[in-house]
Protein backbone atom coordinates (compact mmCIF):
# COMPACT_ATOMS: atom_id res chain seq x y z
CA UNK A 1 0.00 0.00 0.00
CA UNK A 2 2.92 2.35 0.67
CA UNK A 3 4.05 1.97 -2.92
CA UNK A 4 0.57 2.81 -4.16
CA UNK A 5 0.50 6.03 -2.12
CA UNK A 6 3.93 7.04 -3.41
CA UNK A 7 2.79 6.34 -6.97
CA UNK A 8 -0.26 8.55 -6.42
CA UNK A 9 1.95 11.30 -5.01
CA UNK A 10 4.23 11.14 -8.03
CA UNK A 11 1.65 10.77 -10.81
CA UNK A 12 -1.18 12.90 -9.44
CA UNK A 13 -1.94 16.03 -7.46
CA UNK A 14 -4.37 14.21 -5.18
CA UNK A 15 -4.11 14.66 -1.39
CA UNK A 16 -2.53 11.56 0.15
CA UNK A 17 -1.29 10.48 3.57
CA UNK A 18 2.26 11.49 4.39
CA UNK A 19 4.71 8.60 3.99
CA UNK A 20 8.46 8.36 4.30
CA UNK A 21 10.12 7.12 1.11
CA UNK A 22 13.77 6.41 0.46
CA UNK A 23 15.25 5.96 -3.01
CA UNK A 24 14.38 2.25 -3.12
CA UNK A 25 10.76 2.82 -2.07
CA UNK A 26 10.33 5.55 -4.67
CA UNK A 27 11.71 3.33 -7.40
CA UNK A 28 9.52 0.40 -6.35
CA UNK A 29 6.43 2.63 -6.55
CA UNK A 30 6.56 2.24 -10.34
CA UNK A 31 5.00 -1.19 -9.83
CA UNK A 32 1.84 0.66 -8.79
CA UNK A 33 1.63 3.02 -11.76
CA UNK A 34 -1.28 1.14 -13.38
CA UNK A 35 -3.24 1.30 -10.12
CA UNK A 36 -2.68 5.05 -9.97
CA UNK A 37 -3.89 5.15 -13.58
CA UNK A 38 -7.12 3.46 -12.52
CA UNK A 39 -7.74 6.21 -9.97
CA UNK A 40 -7.10 8.83 -12.66
CA UNK A 41 -9.51 7.04 -15.00
CA UNK A 42 -12.26 6.95 -12.38
CA UNK A 43 -11.95 10.68 -11.77
CA UNK A 44 -11.83 11.57 -15.48
CA UNK A 45 -14.84 9.38 -16.28
CA UNK A 46 -16.70 10.79 -13.29
CA UNK A 47 -16.10 14.38 -14.37
CA UNK A 48 -17.13 13.54 -17.94
CA UNK A 49 -20.30 11.83 -16.70
CA UNK A 50 -21.28 14.91 -14.69
CA UNK A 51 -20.54 17.27 -17.58
CA UNK A 52 -22.42 15.18 -20.13
CA UNK A 53 -25.67 16.02 -18.37
CA UNK A 54 -25.30 19.43 -20.03
CA UNK A 55 -24.16 18.12 -23.44
CA UNK A 56 -21.40 15.85 -24.84
CA UNK A 57 -18.98 18.72 -25.44
CA UNK A 58 -19.35 19.90 -21.86
CA UNK A 59 -18.73 16.34 -20.70
CA UNK A 60 -15.61 16.10 -22.86
CA UNK A 61 -14.30 19.41 -21.56
CA UNK A 62 -14.99 18.42 -17.94
CA UNK A 63 -13.21 15.09 -18.46
CA UNK A 64 -10.21 16.73 -20.13
CA UNK A 65 -9.99 19.40 -17.43
CA UNK A 66 -10.00 16.71 -14.75
CA UNK A 67 -7.32 14.77 -16.67
CA UNK A 68 -5.06 17.81 -16.63
CA UNK A 69 -5.85 18.83 -13.06
CA UNK A 70 -5.43 15.41 -11.45
CA UNK A 71 -2.12 14.73 -13.22
CA UNK A 72 -0.82 18.29 -13.05
CA UNK A 73 -0.12 18.01 -16.79
CA UNK A 74 2.89 15.92 -15.74
CA UNK A 75 3.26 13.93 -18.93
CA UNK A 76 2.61 16.82 -21.31
CA UNK A 77 6.04 18.18 -20.44
CA UNK A 78 7.66 14.99 -21.73
CA UNK A 79 5.56 15.13 -24.89
CA UNK A 80 6.65 18.72 -25.54
CA UNK A 81 10.32 17.92 -24.91
CA UNK A 82 10.25 14.94 -27.28
CA UNK A 83 8.47 17.01 -29.95
CA UNK A 84 11.09 19.77 -29.73
CA UNK A 85 13.89 17.19 -29.85
CA UNK A 86 12.25 15.53 -32.83
CA UNK A 87 12.32 18.85 -34.64
CA UNK A 88 16.10 18.87 -34.27
CA UNK A 89 16.57 15.24 -35.29
CA UNK A 90 17.35 16.16 -38.91
CA UNK A 91 20.70 17.57 -37.75
CA UNK A 92 22.37 14.89 -35.61
CA UNK A 93 21.81 12.86 -32.46
CA UNK A 94 23.91 15.20 -30.34
CA UNK A 95 21.69 18.13 -31.30
CA UNK A 96 18.59 16.02 -30.55
CA UNK A 97 19.86 15.17 -27.05
CA UNK A 98 20.84 18.79 -26.41
CA UNK A 99 17.34 20.01 -27.26
CA UNK A 100 15.83 17.24 -25.16
CA UNK A 101 17.83 18.45 -22.15
CA UNK A 102 16.75 22.08 -22.66
CA UNK A 103 14.02 22.96 -20.09
CA UNK A 104 12.45 25.56 -22.40
CA UNK A 105 9.48 24.67 -24.60
CA UNK A 106 9.81 25.46 -28.30
CA UNK A 107 7.30 25.76 -31.11
CA UNK A 108 7.21 22.03 -31.80
CA UNK A 109 6.46 21.37 -28.15
CA UNK A 110 3.64 23.92 -28.04
CA UNK A 111 2.05 22.47 -31.17
CA UNK A 112 2.33 18.93 -29.77
CA UNK A 113 0.56 19.92 -26.53
CA UNK A 114 -2.21 21.75 -28.39
CA UNK A 115 -2.79 18.84 -30.76
CA UNK A 116 -2.78 16.37 -27.88
CA UNK A 117 -5.41 18.37 -25.99
CA UNK A 118 -7.59 18.74 -29.09
CA UNK A 119 -7.29 15.03 -29.82
CA UNK A 120 -8.33 14.01 -26.32
CA UNK A 121 -11.19 16.51 -26.29
CA UNK A 122 -12.60 15.29 -29.62
CA UNK A 123 -12.17 11.61 -28.74
CA UNK A 124 -13.78 12.05 -25.33
CA UNK A 125 -16.70 13.82 -27.00
CA UNK A 126 -17.12 10.92 -29.41
CA UNK A 127 -17.17 8.32 -26.65
CA UNK A 128 -19.65 10.36 -24.63
CA UNK A 129 -21.89 10.80 -27.67
CA UNK A 130 -21.96 7.00 -28.08
CA UNK A 131 -22.81 6.57 -24.39
CA UNK A 132 -19.45 4.97 -23.64
CA UNK A 133 -18.15 7.26 -20.90
CA UNK A 134 -17.37 4.37 -18.49
CA UNK A 135 -14.81 2.98 -20.96
CA UNK A 136 -12.56 5.95 -20.19
CA UNK A 137 -11.82 4.44 -16.77
CA UNK A 138 -9.50 1.84 -18.24
CA UNK A 139 -7.50 4.16 -20.50
CA UNK A 140 -5.05 5.67 -17.96
CA UNK A 141 -4.72 2.26 -16.32
CA UNK A 142 -3.72 0.49 -19.53
CA UNK A 143 -1.39 3.27 -20.68
CA UNK A 144 0.56 3.15 -17.41
CA UNK A 145 1.51 -0.46 -17.97
CA UNK A 146 3.74 1.02 -20.68
CA UNK A 147 6.42 2.44 -18.34
CA UNK A 148 6.86 -0.98 -16.74
CA UNK A 149 7.42 -2.58 -20.15
CA UNK A 150 9.74 0.18 -21.36
CA UNK A 151 11.77 -0.01 -18.17
CA UNK A 152 12.35 -3.74 -18.63
CA UNK A 153 12.99 -3.42 -22.37
CA UNK A 154 15.06 -0.27 -22.84
CA UNK A 155 18.27 0.96 -21.19
CA UNK A 156 18.15 4.31 -19.38
CA UNK A 157 19.08 7.18 -21.66
CA UNK A 158 20.98 8.96 -18.90
CA UNK A 159 21.30 9.10 -15.13
CA UNK A 160 17.85 10.55 -14.58
CA UNK A 161 14.38 9.45 -13.57
CA UNK A 162 14.26 6.38 -15.80
CA UNK A 163 17.57 5.15 -14.41
CA UNK A 164 16.16 5.30 -10.88
CA UNK A 165 13.36 2.93 -11.92
CA UNK A 166 15.56 0.52 -13.89
CA UNK A 167 16.03 -2.20 -11.28
CA UNK A 168 12.61 -1.89 -9.65
CA UNK A 169 10.40 -3.56 -12.26
CA UNK A 170 10.19 -7.35 -12.29
CA UNK A 171 8.71 -9.81 -14.71
CA UNK A 172 6.07 -10.70 -12.12
CA UNK A 173 4.87 -7.10 -12.14
CA UNK A 174 4.24 -7.24 -15.88
CA UNK A 175 2.52 -10.62 -15.47
CA UNK A 176 0.21 -9.42 -12.70
CA UNK A 177 -0.83 -6.22 -14.45
CA UNK A 178 -1.03 -8.11 -17.73
CA UNK A 179 -3.55 -10.44 -16.09
CA UNK A 180 -5.61 -7.49 -14.88
CA UNK A 181 -5.40 -6.03 -18.38
CA UNK A 182 -6.72 -9.26 -19.94
CA UNK A 183 -9.68 -9.21 -17.54
CA UNK A 184 -10.38 -5.64 -18.63
CA UNK A 185 -10.12 -6.67 -22.29
CA UNK A 186 -12.80 -9.34 -21.79
CA UNK A 187 -15.29 -6.52 -21.23
CA UNK A 188 -13.63 -3.96 -23.56
CA UNK A 189 -11.95 -5.88 -26.42
CA UNK A 190 -10.82 -2.71 -28.21
CA UNK A 191 -8.33 -2.05 -25.44
CA UNK A 192 -6.27 -4.98 -26.76
CA UNK A 193 -4.54 -2.48 -29.08
CA UNK A 194 -2.60 -1.21 -26.05
CA UNK A 195 0.37 -3.62 -26.34
CA UNK A 196 0.78 -2.59 -29.97
CA UNK A 197 0.98 1.10 -29.06
CA UNK A 198 3.36 0.34 -26.19
CA UNK A 199 5.60 -1.68 -28.52
CA UNK A 200 5.53 0.99 -31.24
CA UNK A 201 6.58 3.70 -28.80
CA UNK A 202 9.32 1.52 -27.37
CA UNK A 203 10.63 0.85 -30.88
CA UNK A 204 10.46 4.57 -31.72
CA UNK A 205 12.39 5.54 -28.59
CA UNK A 206 14.93 2.79 -29.16
CA UNK A 207 15.67 3.82 -32.75
CA UNK A 208 15.73 7.58 -32.21
CA UNK A 209 17.24 7.96 -28.72
CA UNK A 210 18.69 4.56 -27.89
CA UNK A 211 17.19 4.54 -24.40
CA UNK A 212 14.29 5.60 -22.21
CA UNK A 213 14.09 8.74 -20.08
CA UNK A 214 11.49 10.41 -17.90
CA UNK A 215 10.41 12.42 -20.93
CA UNK A 216 10.13 9.21 -22.94
CA UNK A 217 7.86 7.68 -20.31
CA UNK A 218 5.69 10.79 -20.11
CA UNK A 219 5.31 11.24 -23.84
CA UNK A 220 4.61 7.54 -24.25
CA UNK A 221 1.84 7.60 -21.66
CA UNK A 222 0.18 10.56 -23.39
CA UNK A 223 0.37 9.02 -26.86
CA UNK A 224 -0.76 5.58 -25.74
CA UNK A 225 -3.75 7.13 -23.95
CA UNK A 226 -4.76 8.94 -27.12
CA UNK A 227 -4.27 5.80 -29.20
CA UNK A 228 -6.52 3.79 -26.87
CA UNK A 229 -9.21 6.48 -26.95
CA UNK A 230 -9.09 6.45 -30.76
CA UNK A 231 -9.37 2.65 -30.84
CA UNK A 232 -12.35 2.69 -28.48
CA UNK A 233 -14.11 5.29 -30.58
CA UNK A 234 -13.32 3.55 -33.87
CA UNK A 235 -14.75 0.29 -32.53
CA UNK A 236 -17.91 2.05 -31.43
CA UNK A 237 -18.31 3.82 -34.77
CA UNK A 238 -17.71 0.80 -36.98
Amino acid sequence: MKGFIIALQFLTRLPTPRVEADEAAFAASMRWFPAAGLVIGLLVAGAAWIGQHIDPWSGALAGLAMWVLVTGALHLDGLADLADAGGAAHKDRERLLAVLADPHVGSFGVVAIVLQMIAKLVLLHGLIAFGLTPLVIGVPFAARIGPLAWTLWLPPLHAGLAARFKDSVRGIDIALWGGAFIVCAVFVPAILVTPLFIALWGWRISTTLGGISGDGHGAGIELVETGILAALLATAAF
